[in-house]
């Protein structure tokens, strides 16, 4: 395993398994936690802790009051964030976010976005003069592959635990009035679910891969769907090609996925909303 990897890789491949005797088409174990029952954090607005294997993600969403931009003036904004502090691997360093982390948050901003999870003229209070912004803090805790699912996951998670206080503005005065006793949850219109495969010598997937797979396999993939089985994203950073029909297989296998996350969030949910 140290000194020829790649080949110890493929003895396993061989027989359709993982060294960590997962199947190639078989997900590591996910959990997630949400709001105060996971003694996150307790100044944010919403926040969610999601696991999958080893990788661990802490999501916390900070609602703040702004002026909107005179280019869009019913619209509010949302600022994703994504740290790779050195805590969480050896590979990362302190300091200004590396290219990982800047790639990261570049792919949540672009899955926001593109699935219109959040419609931002949703956010805005008074047109020209009060909006929500929303600062959506992705940090990783423990680094053991597959980052993008883990933090699409985590803010979705987060999201649904956010309740805005009602904001009413003063007609005599101009102030906002901000209402903390009143609060509603986000309007969360779609439920984007990405879905991370390797690929192996050039035509091998595998789904969810750890941190060693990634290294080794000669390309990824990641597949962003939303419950309506619509892509929403295709995120391929370089590697090798993929043909029709291996992406084809890929966006079969990320519905399926879909399902299986939005199921746990649901669940997850309804166990701590209040009876």
């Amino acid at each position: 395993r140290t000194v020829e990897p790649l080949e110890y890789y493929r003895r396993f491949l061989k027989e359709n398994c993982r060294p960590d005797g997962r199947e190639l088409g078989e997900f590591r174990t996910t959990t997630v936690n949400i709001g105060k029952c996971l003694c996150s954090i307790t100044t944010a607005d919403g926040s969610a802790l999601v696991k999958l294997g080893n990788t661990t993600v802490i999501c916390g969403v900070k609602a703040e009051l702004a002026a909107p931009a005179a280019d869009s003036a019913n619209k509010g904004y949302i600022v994703p964030n994504v740290e790779l502090p050195s805590l969480c691997a050896e590979r990362f360093r302190s300091g200004p976010p590396g290219e990982e982390a800047q790639a990261a948050s570049q792919f949540i901003a672009d899955v926001i976005e593109n699935s219109q999870m959040i419609v931002k003229e949703d956010l805005c209070i008074a047109s020209g003069k009060l909006a929500w912004v929303l600062y959506c803090d992705i940090i990783c805790l423990d680094y053991d592959g597959n980052l993008l699912d883990a933090s699409v996951f985590a803010l979705l998670a987060a999201l649904k635990n956010v309740q805005l206080p009602s904001v009413t503005i003063n007609e005599e005065t101009g102030l906002s009035e901000v209402n903390l006793k009143q609060k509603n949850p986000l309007i969360i219109r779609k439920h984007p679910v990405a879905t991370s495969f390797a690929v192996f010598d050039d035509t091998l997937l595998i789904v969810d891969p750890t941190a060693e797979e990634e290294d080794l396999a000669t390309g990824t993939v990641t597949i962003v769907t939303d419950e309506e089985g619509r892509l929403c994203s295709v995120h391929k950073p370089g590697g090798s090609p993929l043909t029709g029909a291996k992406l084809q297989d890929c966006i079969t296998r990320a519905i399926t996925r879909h399902k299986e996350v939005k199921k746990l969030i649901d669940k997850v949910i309804k166990s701590i909303t209040p009876k």
